[in-house]
């Protein structure tokens, strides 16, 4: 199994390789054995993900025109977009599938699809002691530069028990943390319960006895329910960290990417949940380079980071995609200019980063800890998730941690996005 792409592909390619395993399939994630299957999941989200996406398959139809492998399948966002152009394209493809087919794909490789798996994930492509838990699929927003409604379709929220019991085989099988995903975290339950119900099933996953760590991914800021820091300052399993993409600081920009809020609107909104939960970290993301947008739009955007200080933030550089109200617009940035605006904003909040990294120094804090890289033990504080954020060092060299145990660590040294500690 090949997985490109995002956390939502990780759990399902997990899926994927748990119905199979089921269906007595020797199975691997991204291994370096040999195999006579392999299915990728693609990405189609932007155009450097289907650049990446295109090229694995193409690479992996001349291992099957070679004879080294027997059999190819494509499945994932970039199939579900696009397989009526690529099938005729890559005939060494023996089948391709969209991110709601997953019964069709295991039948073609030759299983039977086991509706009572739902949820079981022996697994995981992270490290064992975290995973990724999807609490919905598809997406109602109808941002201007955004092509996920049209790869994974409308918002549809798992019900409560369905997801309480995927979180409870995911602890018997030695996971700590659980990363929550869905296109829109704050949607959840509107569609199944007639109402907003992630405060609710917060207060249940916190239930569940051997979960430690429950973190927060991607909530819309637009009517955001205060409830849900409300029960994040309550409950003490939930990590002080929220992923809430704003995408920009202008309101031209944000009125033109359909966002549905103004920058007004969103600094009361931040200033609102950090007067509620100060020990907060916020992690958002911005997207420069939409259609129109101008240096004056940039000067905004610089201006609101600044004034934000976020303790999290990643850029994203827009991407053409048709089928989105976008597209009807004119590309008026081009590459060049979109690469140095990106650039120049990671510049500024590289200098945030540093400056609040520097304020730690001296203070511990609880480690989980991922994984070990030459003479340092890697970790992550409640305020950092995995592969994104800031990592915490500890040297190998004179104490012991194993992978997936908790640590008190006393904070010695920073940089711009790591940490350096002692254990205690």
């Amino acid at each position: 199994m090949i997985t490109l792409g995002c956390s939502k592909n990780l759990v399902d390619s997990e899926n994927i390789l748990s119905q199979l395993k089921e269906n007595d399939y020797e199975v691997m994630h991204e291994g370096k054995g040999k195999a006579d299957i392999v299915i990728i999941n693609t990405c189609g989200f932007i155009d450097r993900a289907k650049e990446e996406s295109i090229q694995t398959i193409l690479e992996y139809s001349d291992m099957k025109a070679s004879g080294k492998i027997e059999k190819l399948f494509v499945t994932g966002c970039l199939s579900q977009r696009y397989k009526a152009d690529l099938q005729p394209e890559m005939p060494e493809v023996n089948g391709f599938f969209g991110t709601m087919d997953m019964p069709d794909l295991i039948k073609a490789v030759g299983g039977d699809y086991r509706h009572e798996l739902l949820g079981e994930r022996p697994i995981l492509s992270t490290a064992s002691h975290y995973a990724y838990l999807k609490i919905s699929e598809g997406c109602n927003r109808t941002c201007s530069f955004c092509a996920i409604p049209l790869m994974r379709g409308d918002h549809r929220s798992r019900s409560k028990e369905e997801i309480l019991q995927e979180a409870k085989n995911l602890v018997r099988n030695g996971v700590k943390e659980v990363m929550l995903i869905a296109q829109e975290l704050t949607y959840y339950g509107l569609d199944l319960y007639k109402k907003r119900e992630l405060p609710a099933l917060l207060r249940s996953l916190c239930s569940i006895e051997g979960l430690e760590w429950i973190r927060l991914h991607y909530a819309y800021p637009h009517k955001f329910p205060m409830e849900i820091i409300e029960v994040m300052r309550e409950e003490k399993k939930i990590c002080n960290y929220l992923d809430m993409p704003l995408q920009h600081g202008s309101d031209a920009m944000l009125k033109a990417m359909k966002r549905q809020i103004t920058r007004e609107e969103t600094t009361k909104l931040i200033g609102a949940i950090r007067d509620m939960l100060p020990d907060i970290a916020i992690r958002t993301t911005m997207l420069v380079g939409f259609p129109g947008e101008t240096e004056q739009d940039i000067e905004e955007l610089t201006d609101f980071i600044k004034e934000m200080n976020f303790e999290r933030l990643g850029v994203f550089e827009y991407s053409h995609e048709e089928g989105t109200s976008g597209y009807e617009l004119d590309e008026s940035v081009d590459a060049i200019t979109k690469a140095e605006r990106a650039a120049y904003l990671m510049d500024i909040q590289q200098d945030i980063s540093h400056k609040l990294n520097q304020q730690k120094i001296g203070k511990s804090y609880k480690v989980l800890f991922d994984r070990k890289e030459g003479n340092y033990f890697i970790g992550r504080t409640e305020y950092d998730s995995p592969e994104v954020d800031n990592e915490v060092l500890v040297s190998a060299k004179e104490k012991y941690v194993r992978m997936g145990d908790f640590a008190e660590v006393r904070i010695t040294d920073a940089t711009e996005f790591d940490l350096i500690g002692e254990l205690l």
